[in-house]
C-alpha cells in the first residue's frame, strides 16, 4: 500500500520540477528580452534595373509587429530617411502603444521617389518591462519585383 503512494507521488513531483524549470527559462532565462532598442530599417523607394540603371518604383510598407504576448510596447519614433542620410519624413508625431501582438504599419506611396535606393526607417521602441522584441521589417513591392528587409539594432536596451 505505501509503495502505490509514492508512485503516484513521484510523478507528480516531476511534473512539477519540470514544469517550474520550464516557466524560469521562458522568463528569466531568455537573453533576447529587451526594454527598449532604435533600429536600422532599410527601404527602397525604388531600385535600378536594366543595363541603363532604369530606376523602377516601389512601394514601401514598413511594418511594426509586437512580438511578446505579455506586455505592450511604445512606438517613441519611426523617422523615415533618404539615401544621403537626411530626414524626409516623421511618420510618428508622438509615441503610440502597440498592445500584445498588434501590428502597425506605415507607407511610403508608389510615386514617392524622395528616399531613393538607399533610403531607410529609424524606429525607436521601448518598455516598462523585459519583452521580446518586435519585428520590424520593410516590404518593397512594385510593378517588376518584391522583397524584404529586416531591421538591424543600432542601439540596444540599457537594461534587461
Amino acid at each position: 500500500m505505501m509503495t502505490q503512494k509514492y508512485i503516484l507521488i513521484f510523478p507528480m513531483f516531476l511534473i512539477g520540477l519540470l514544469l517550474c524549470a520550464a516557466g524560469n527559462a521562458f522568463t528569466q532565462g531568455n537573453e533576447n528580452l529587451s526594454k527598449g532598442q532604435k533600429v536600422y530599417v532599410p527601404a527602397y523607394s525604388h531600385i535600378y534595373t536594366g543595363n541603363r540603371q532604369i530606376p523602377s518604383l516601389l512601394t514601401v510598407t514598413l511594418s511594426i509587429r509586437n512580438t511578446d504576448m505579455s506586455h505592450a510596447i511604445e512606438i517613441v519614433s519611426v523617422d523615415y530617411y533618404d539615401t544621403k542620410g537626411a530626414l524626409l519624413k516623421k511618420y510618428q508625431p508622438s509615441p503610440i502603444f502597440l498592445n500584445s501582438l498588434e501590428s502597425i504599419r506605415y507607407v511610403v506611396d508608389y510615386d514617392d521617389k524622395t528616399g531613393g535606393s538607399g533610403a531607410n526607417f529609424i524606429v525607436e521602441w521601448r518598455s516598462k518591462n523585459p519583452v521580446n522584441p518586435p519585428i520590424l521589417e520593410t516590404i518593397m513591392i512594385g510593378s517588376r519585383s518584391s522583397f524584404t528587409s529586416k531591421g538591424q539594432v543600432l542601439i540596444p536596451s540599457e537594461g534587461r
